[in-house]
């Protein structure tokens, strides 16, 4: 059998990190491709569901004393206690060390992105761990951009540079990958999905 197809192994608790980059309340105040409530929800969910399953999370901003803005408070609020958020100037989280060096310091070799905006705070970091030889992903609904176009674009050419996209969700449920785990009732509380939410309640209903 020939070398390994990254794009057929499986995400696991083990093996991934989420990078979450610049999901600043200025930036995301110009989001257009999603409402900013669902973009809020969604990546709350994803820091959430990755915390359960204990796969450690990069945070960063860009400049959060500027325009751009400090982390939306909701963020904050689901991250670990007492993990850092890293404010940097490079346009290309990956360029600046600290957050390349934070994300080495993770050990894992898949790498999950999500940013404002997609195609730039998400993307670029995500072609520069690529070509550094990791593993990338980006959840595209834990992300947002400034036009349907720039989205289009973004996601065109992440797909061209072999970065594999999926949403929040199915990334953190792959890497459950077991509904059964003792985990697995409070990954899905974390994902905090509408329909999986109506399914318990309709469970509840008949065992009532």
């Amino acid at each position: 059998m020939s070398g390994r197809n990254k794009f057929l192994e499986s995400l696991t608790r083990e093996n991934a990190a989420v990078v979450l980059v610049d999901h600043q309340v200025g930036l995301l105040s110009g989001v257009r491709d999603i409402t900013v409530g669902e973009l809020k929800h969604n990546v709350v969910a994803l820091a959430k569901a990755a915390t359960v399953l204990g796969i450690p999370l990069v945070v960063t901003t860009t400049v959060a004393g500027s325009m751009w803005g400090p982390t939306a408070p909701e963020l904050v609020e689901a991250l670990p206690a007492g993990l850092k958020i890293i404010d940097r100037s490079t346009v290309n989280a990956w360029h600046d060390d600290r957050v390349r060096e934070a994300i080495e310091a993770t050990g894992r070799q898949k790498l999950i992105f999500a940013g404002v905006s997609l195609e730039v705070c998400a993307a670029l970091p995500a072609y520069s761990a690529t070509a550094a030889g990791y593993d990338t992903y980006v959840a595209v609904d834990a992300s947002g951009t400034f036009s349907q176009t720039k989205r289009q674009a973004g996601l065109a050419r992440m797909q061209q540079a072999g970065v594999i996209v999926s949403d929040y969700a199915t990334l953190m449920v792959e890497a459950l990958a077991d509904n059964a785990a003792p985990e697995a009732g409070a990954v899905y509380a974390a994902l905090d999905m509408p329909f999986a939410v109506l399914v318990g309640q309709i469970a509840e209903a008949h065992q009532a």
